[in-house]
């Protein structure tokens, strides 16, 4: 019965290097659920980061970014020998059962919510070396494009109904949002904390530890959770990526 797997046979090339893609499903209802704070919920967004660091301790990528409901993973190896179908269905099975618990193990949130299944749908990109920056650059300026929508819709919603928010929100570019939120908030978007405007990256990253015993130093590589992330640059990833 194996030839009627349909997809078991297609695969990413084997030369390429590959990100994988997680995105969440029907995160605005769980929001809703847990009744997150607004316009931003850094232990959510800390129970996010620890559903990729999750992953990155199973499978060592060499990079992986997160922003508000989605996780890009980046190998510099093919795992399951670039099987599609385990590749999409491994991780996101992965990051859905790691963020159910972490919200289920949290002080935060208890049994009366009635915690809903967490599902992330993933998709598989082979890129080239030089299609890294791009790529991440590309989803870091979709973090900062979403920042500024979330604390204009937060701004906005004591003042209009849902459906007159949304053509209001539509209505402003983002020089005009800035504005508003500084003239009517006091809120400079600029001075945010990094991992709202940036999103967080997990890497891994040389400690020096020293040894008094023997006066003799050494470089050990350890896993970082990165909040204060820069605007990334290709001189960021070729350091990281070494």
């Amino acid at each position: 019965m194996k030839e009627h797997e349909i997809y078991s046979e297609i695969k990413v090339p084997l030369s390429s290097n590959l990100i994988l893609r997680l995105d969440g499903r029907s995160f605005h209802s769980l929001s809703k659920k847990l009744n997150l704070k607004t316009p931003f919920d850094y232990e959510f967004t800390s129970l996010m980061a620890k559903a990729g660091l999750d992953i990155f301790k199973e499978f060592s990528p060499l990079f992986i970014y997160t922003f508000s409901d989605e996780v890009s993973i980046l190998f510099n190896y093919i795992p399951f020998s670039g099987r599609i179908e385990k590749l999409n269905s491994v991780f996101s099975s992965l990051a859905s059962s790691s963020l159910t618990l972490s919200i289920k193990n949290s002080d935060r949130y208890d049994d009366d919510h009635d915690l809903f299944p967490i599902a992330f749908d993933s998709r598989t990109i082979p890129v080239s070396d030089n299609e890294i920056f791009n790529y991440f650059k590309w989803r870091q300026d979709e973090a900062y494009r979403n920042c500024i929508n979330i604390y204009g819709y937060w701004a906005l919603k004591e003042k209009y109904e849902n459906d007159e928010l949304k053509k209001k929100l539509n209505g402003f570019k983002s020089p005009e949002i800035h504005e508003y939120l500084f003239r009517k908030k006091g809120i400079n978007l600029g001075k945010l904390p990094a991992w709202q405007r940036r999103g967080i990256g997990i890497y891994k990253t040389c400690r020096i530890n020293s040894s008094q015993i023997n006066n003799t130093s050494r470089q050990n590589k350890c896993v970082f959770v990165d909040e204060n992330l820069p605007k990334f640059t290709k001189d960021f990833f070729n350091s990281i990526l070494k």
